[in-house]
């Protein structure tokens, strides 16, 4: 059984959002990826405090996958610094996990 992972980045547009989604699933980096949006950002960057629209991607993938995924979206992601956050799946039904696996090999 794979390790799964959830990673989640945002954008700042639905374009955007679904792109890096795609592309990370084209490429076998995620079996899948979702865009959710828009949520509000509040966030402080560069000394002050901003508010912006974002659009949120989570990847479905492997920690076998994660490094590549990661460059992907440092790749292809038009911010400084893009949000990158990796969370273990620490259960999840069997036939999902051996389909996350069977998609990215």
């Amino acid at each position: 059984m794979i390790q799964a992972l959830t990673v989640r980045t945002t954008t700042d547009s639905a374009a955007k959002a679904e792109a890096l989604a795609r592309g990370g699933v084209e490429e076998r980096l995620a079996a899948c990826a979702q865009v959710s949006g828009p949520v509000t950002s509040v966030y402080r960057w560069q000394g002050a405090v901003e508010t912006a629209r974002e659009w949120q991607v989570l990847f479905k993938t492997a920690e076998s996958r994660y490094d590549a995924l990661e460059a992907y979206i440092r790749e292809y992601h038009d911010y400084d610094t893009p949000e990158i956050i990796a969370t273990a799946v620490v259960r999840g039904s069997a036939g999902y996990l051996e389909w996350v696996a069977r998609e990215i090999a």
